[in-house]
């Protein structure tokens, strides 16, 4: 078995009051950091603020499609068009004839 070398935070306060005396700096003396995690995006921030919308885009239209054309009885593909959100407006603002 080998045993690990146990670093201490006065041994590197030691070290550190050492280098900072004007002392040689040498490799055996100085405590090694551990390795960090570094974490590489798959995906560019912009790339997934724009998927993000294709998905949103995607369910309101496939929601809008199956509510007007289950719930509402209607067919798929009136759900899609601008006439039909037109005619709603126009009833809503009270200008339908």
């Amino acid at each position: 078995m080998t045993e690990e070398k146990v670093v201490t935070r006065k041994q590197v306060k030691a070290v550190r009051a050492k280098n900072e005396e004007g002392q040689e700096n040498t490799e055996t003396a100085k405590p090694q950091k551990p390795t960090r995690w570094v974490q590489i995006r798959l995906l560019p921030i912009w790339l997934r603020v724009l998927l993000v919308l294709l998905l949103v885009a995607g369910a309101v239209a496939g929601g809008l499609t199956v509510g007007y054309a289950i719930l509402g009885g209607g067919d798929a593909s009136d759900a899609l068009k601008w006439e039909t959100y037109q005619h709603i407006l126009d009833i809503m603002n009270g200008t339908s004839k």
